[in-house]
């Protein structure tokens, strides 16, 4: 087995390049996402509900996009193109922000970000699968969603900050978010991406010859990664549920940053350990993390009880969101790894929709501690799947990582 700074030395320029374009783009997203709950409730009085039936269409929008540009991007033979769109419009949103003076205009520019993201989403984890070197393809997805996830940190930080020095004023904040957004569609052109070859006449994905090539293996990965979507809603109730408890308005970046350096610092060594262990088990592992979060979640809205809970829901995203993506690239054929990311992302796209709008309403009518209980149901459902599907069968087990 490699040593780990060789194997990060080994993963290509144009991966690390896409790395600090994820981060770039999420320093941005999360410096106006760990803010726009808060917002939304305290200046635009918007209910809870309303908030996550928001969050809920805005990410869903984002995962549903995902499949016609993952299939568009197979259809083509080329991903760089869209995801250069994708980021564009992702930065072409966040003057909307600051502009807005209702929820009409919130609105919009969180569905145009989101639409931004699901262009760009499964083209870029397309890339990252044609880049990668099979024995490190583990590695390099977690490489990105650690660089992604650092950003993801760093947005919040910043937010707090200037929320600070500028006393609360949530536009000032949200025209500062401009900058990185487009430093991030800048840094896309040095971006090289792999010649494909081609077998003559392009072949539309999605048809149903092309469709049946994608294993049963495959649908096992989309029908677990819907159940993860339904056990874990939106982070902005994870901020709310922290305000509930009584930390400052100005403070509520915390939240996410503290969960988002849990998940950095978590998703490369997770994903290079998933290049040579069971993926399944690694799975379950990250599914028991979800439920000790929720039970953190649902006891208390303070101190360790809070914090602990965050905590852990970060160390089960570092744990799995990396896992999973690896685990499409190994079960779809290389020619149809943009519809395959499309479709996975389709289905997780309907189960965050839905698990936000159950949220949101269990919020309401009866409270937060019954929305975390409700998230831990749906893991452990998750987990009882996965532990009677390794007992059926191996199902998307990494191959041996050969010797360099």
């Amino acid at each position: 087995m490699n040593p780990p700074t060789k194997a990060v030395a080994r993963i290509p320029a144009s991966i690390w390049a896409l790395g600090f374009v994820s981060l770039l783009m999420d320093v941005s997203s999360e410096l106006i996402h760990s803010l726009l709950p808060v917002f939304m409730f305290s200046a635009l009085g918007m209910s809870v509900l309303t908030i996550g039936l928001i969050e809920g269409a805005a990410e869903a929008t984002a995962l549903i996009v995902k499949i016609f540009s993952g299939a568009l991007s197979d259809y083509w033979g080329k991903r760089k193109p869209l995801a250069v769109l994708g980021y564009g419009l992702g930065a072409a949103s966040k003057p909307l922000f600051a502009l807005a003076a209702g929820a009409g205009l919130v609105v919009t520019a969180r569905l145009t970000d989101r639409v931004g993201k699901g262009i760009r989403g499964a083209p870029r984890d397309a890339l990252v699968a044609d880049l990668a070197p099979p024995e490190l393809r583990g590695a390099s997805f977690g490489l990105r969603q650690s660089l992604d996830t650092i950003g993801a940190f760093l947005g919040p930080l910043l937010a707090m900050g200037l929320m600070l020095l500028w006393a609360n004023d949530f536009r000032t904040v949200f025209w500062v978010a401009t900058v990185p957004a487009f430093l991030s569609v800048a840094l896309l052109f040095f971006v090289r991406e792999p010649e494909r070859r081609s077998a003559g006449k392009p072949v539309n994905p999605i048809r149903r010859e092309n469709l049946r090539r994608l294993s049963p293996a495959y649908w096992w990965v989309v029908g677990i990664g819907a159940v993860f979507t339904l056990a874990r809603f939106s982070e902005a109730f994870l901020v709310l549920r922290a305000q509930q408890g009584g930390l400052p308005l100005a403070l509520t970046p915390l939240v996410l940053i503290g969960m988002n350096v849990v998940y950095s610092v978590s998703a490369y060594p997770f994903g290079k350990l998933s290049d040579s262990r069971s993926h399944s088990k690694m799975l379950a592992w990250g599914l028991g993390l979800l439920i000790g979060a929720d039970a953190a979640l649902a006891y208390g809205n303070q101190g360790v009880l809070v914090w602990g809970g965050i905590a852990l829901w970060g160390l089960h995203m570092g744990m799995t969101q990396g896992l999973l993506a690896t685990m499409v690239a190994d079960t779809a054929p290389a020619d149809l790894r943009g519809t395959a990311f499309g479709f996975f992302n389709l289905v997780s796209g309907l189960g965050m929709l839905l698990a936000s709008a159950i949220a949101g309403l269990l919020w309401d009518q009866l409270g937060a501690s019954f929305t975390f209980l409700a998230s831990g149901v749906f893991s452990a459902l998750a987990l009882v799947a996965i532990l009677l599907r390794r007992g059926e069968s191996a199902v998307a087990e990494p191959r041996p990582t050969p010797r360099a």
